[in-house]
């Protein structure tokens, strides 16, 4: 009601002075007409009884007018509590087209970010087939930084970098020796052309830069990647402390010590037909997958003590040079041996039964250490000592 009259101003003012005027002055006249009509045509009447009667219809144009005052006043407030609820409503428009305002323009925004991390994506990639090497070092960082500010670019970028490590590249370093000896380099190696030694250099910081983008085993929900390194040649590979999903690595070669100690292997993993002129050190690593070692050639010993495999192992046809040692492991799945030459011996103790495990064609050194149950080991390793 102040609202409305304050808005209305004077003029409501006025009719309601005016209409406060007109009711009392119509009280009094209807208060001096009823007591004079009773006093003259009703002689029963006195003057009291006159007054009274006059008085109650007095009061009557009084109460009318404080209803008709009331009504008045109620629609007032009832228009007002509907100019309020429209008001409310419009505010309620105006802040639902401020918020999609601001998600458009959040939307805007991402969309230019997306679009400028896709163009220095493609430029970096660009930059990896570029002739100088320092330029190809810097488009690999380029790339790891991009996946450690935009995390789903991760994956892709790991892909990139192992596309890279898998470009064609013959170094005399990793030269595959006829014989299981290791080869002596006491003369040093042959002349290397500056060129294969800067691209030994950058083949260098994409492998440690894949490194560096997995997660490794103390984070609480790590994101599990994959790596895909087939017929690549690798240098000091450390997987150590890391979390990795599957591992393609066919055909590869590996220059000294390959460690995967204490790594936590989500995927299968493949080394097929690969080739370790190093050691292997595989302490305390854990193959939630398959392991497949198949056909691989190994010059120097290999460590997998206290390692956990928890689906099957494939170690058929290996060819080792120097000793395994296989101590305290627990294999999950089946173990296959068959067509492997030990020609360095195996210390093998288990810390639980193997499900099913195929011996046929084994051979081993002697001196090897194997479980009590494998029985038929020992007709292999008279015919080897033979």
């Amino acid at each position: 009601m102040g609202e409305v009259d304050a808005g209305a101003g004077p003029p409501v003012r006025r009719e309601r002075r005016a209409g406060l005027v007109l009711t009392i002055v119509l009280a009094v006249v209807v208060l001096a007409g009823t007591s004079a009509g009773l006093l003259l045509f009703d002689q029963r009447s006195t003057g009291a009884d006159a007054l009274r009667t006059g008085g109650l219809a007095a009061g009557s144009v009084v109460a009318l007018y404080a209803l008709w005052l009331n009504d008045r006043r109620r629609r007032v407030e009832e228009r007002r509590q509907k100019l309020d609820q429209r008001r409310q409503a419009l505010d309620q428009e105006r802040y639902d087209l401020e918020r999609r305002r601001q998600e458009l323009e959040d939307r805007r925004t991402d969309h230019d970010r997306d679009r400028a991390d896709d163009e220095r994506f493609a430029r970096a990639v660009e930059l990896l087939g570029h002739e100088a090497d320092q330029v190809r070092v810097g488009a690999m960082h380029a790339l790891a930084g991009l996946a450690r500010s935009r995390p789903y670019y991760t994956q892709t970028v790991l892909d990139v970098l192992c596309s890279y490590l898998r470009r064609p590249f013959d170094h005399p370093k990793w030269t595959i020796p006829e014989s299981d000896a290791v080869p002596d380099h006491v003369g040093g190696y042959p002349p290397i052309a500056p060129e294969l030694e800067r691209e030994r250099h950058a083949r260098q910081t994409a492998q440690r830069l894949i490194i560096e983008l997995l997660p490794t085993r103390d984070e609480p929900d790590p994101t599990i990647y994959d790596l895909d390194l087939t017929r690549a040649w690798l240098e000091r590979f450390n997987l150590s402390d890391r979390v990795v999903g599957r591992i393609a690595a066919y055909r590869c070669r590996f220059r000294h010590t390959t460690n995967l100690s204490r790594a936590v292997f989500h995927g299968d993993v493949h080394f097929r037909d690969s080739v370790f002129l190093g050691r292997i050190r595989a302490t305390g690593s854990e193959f939630r997958g398959a392991l497949e070692l198949r056909g691989i050639r190994t010059l120097d010993p290999c460590d997998f003590d206290r390692a956990r495999f928890s689906r099957n192992v494939d170690l058929k046809r290996m060819s080792c040079a120097a000793r395994w040692f296989v101590r305290d492991v627990e294999f999950g799945g089946d173990v296959d041996l068959r067509s492997t030459r030990l020609n360095g011996g195996i210390d093998l103790r288990l810390s639980a039964p193997v499900h099913e495990v195929l011996l046929d064609d084994l051979l081993v050194a002697d001196g090897s250490t194997l479980p009590d149950r494998w029985d038929s080991v020992a007709a292999q390793q008279e015919q080897l000592n033979a």
